[in-house]
């Protein structure tokens, strides 16, 4: 692959390489992946997502489902309105908060169509860990906002808030949590780490693995053949966790690419699942271009569900996103805004549609997965989440 790059983002690259060389030399030569992961994405003005490269759509890394159409983000209020509407019938906020919002396009869209439906929504929250798309939001949250002459209250926060009432919005935000890699070597899990050899970055194996930490899948060694490699999402489930506890009653609703337990660890997947993406391009190499490239690992979708019930969520779901946004009506709001018969208009989104749903593309790669908390203090059903559009089908966990 050949990428030319800037003397800027050549500088770039090589200030961040020094710095995490450096690390790794202050740490006698081997660091965790996941100090790695996290230097590469968010080092303060090297990192990532904390430097001002431009990452979404078509001229940035990668494109996520809000980005490619609004009918995404417009399909997500058939799911969220009951909460929100539930909220508001118990005299409480209609509130929404979204982690990691990139450049605001979800927000624009769910805004846009509670609009359209006459609902009033009081407060559409963000926590935002970078500096330029947080900047990017409020630009285009205050636009959206004049042009549809909303009174939302909007915030930029720095943590979640405590006895949180209302949904949490997260949109390929667990696969940029920084993981740890592992290996199965001779009957034992170790460490895969991060040193230098010849000066680049390269692999290194560390020590054992306490079993302790270890989801039971994979204190079975017969699953597992020399040298299989997968991560362990330690920090991901304590992100969920985290969320759970500071929830006191709600949704949480949040889309990524990822397998439950039993595909997570298939025979098959034994190069693990963490890639880079640098312009659209999927790179293999972890370590290629830091500072520049995006770095994601899919999620293991069981101990994500586990860790929610753990901080008393009462119900978990995941499907595949083409279920969900089929059950959520995504062909109607379609017919909605267009008509078939006419190419010109209506040929656009449906390829973004294709792309959404198709098997081959996002449908079935990207999951949704939710939990609700509390529920039944705002709605009357009694299995909440079988009662959400969207939500409704088969429950894969």
């Amino acid at each position: 692959m050949d990428i030319t790059l800037t003397s800027i983002e050549t500088e770039h690259s090589r200030a961040l390489y020094d710095k995490i060389a450096q690390n790794i030399a202050n740490n006698g030569g081997w660091i965790p992946f996941s100090r790695y992961m996290e230097m590469a994405l968010y080092e303060p003005g090297l990192g990532y997502y904390s430097a001002g490269a431009h990452k979404l759509g078509a001229g940035g890394d990668f494109t996520t489902s809000p980005e490619l159409t609004p009918l995404f983000g417009a399909t997500l209020v058939s799911s969220l309105l009951p909460v929100l509407q539930g909220l508001k019938n118990n005299g409480l906020p209609a509130r929404i908060l979204e982690f990691g919002a990139g450049s605001g396009k979800l927000a624009e869209s769910i805004l846009t169509q509670l609009n359209k439906l006459n609902f009033k929504l009081d407060d559409y929250d963000f926590i935002e860990v970078s500096p330029d798309l947080a900047e990017r939001q409020q630009k285009r949250i205050r636009k959206v906002s004049d042009d549809l002459h909303l009174d939302t209250a909007y915030q930029w926060l720095n943590t979640l808030p405590d006895h949180f009432q209302g949904v949490i919005l997260a949109n390929e935000v667990l696969d940029a949590i920084p993981c740890d890699a592992i290996i199965y070597q001779q009957g034992l899990w170790h460490w895969r780490g991060v040193g230098l050899d010849n000066n680049n970055f390269a692999w290194k194996i560390g020590g054992a693995v306490d079993p302790e930490i270890l989801p039971e899948f994979l204190l079975n060694s017969n699953s597992f053949t020399e040298n299989y490699v997968t991560e362990l999402h330690t920090q991901s489930s304590s992100w969920i966790q985290s969320i759970a506890r500071h929830m006191e009653t709600g949704l949480f609703l949040t889309f990524d690419y990822g397998f439950p337990e039993a595909e997570y660890y298939h025979p098959q997947r034994h190069e693990g699942t963490i890639l880079a993406h640098h312009r659209h391009h999927v790179i293999h190499d972890p370590f290629y271009l830091p500072g520049l490239c995006d770095i994601t690992a899919h999620i293991e979708w069981t101990r994500i569900a586990e860790m929610a019930l753990s901080e008393g969520a009462d119900d978990v779901y995941m499907s595949n996103q083409a279920n969900y946004l089929l059950d959520a009506g995504i062909g109607d709001l379609t017919l909605e805004i267009s008509d078939p018969s006419d190419a010109k208009t209506y040929l656009p989104i449906s390829n973004a549609l294709q792309k959404l749903l198709s098997e081959a593309e996002m449908g079935e790669l990207f999951k949704v997965f939710a939990f609700s908390k509390n529920i039944e203090r705002i709605l009357p059903a009694e299995h909440f989440l079988d009662s959400l559009p969207g939500l409704r089908g088969r429950n894969r966990l």
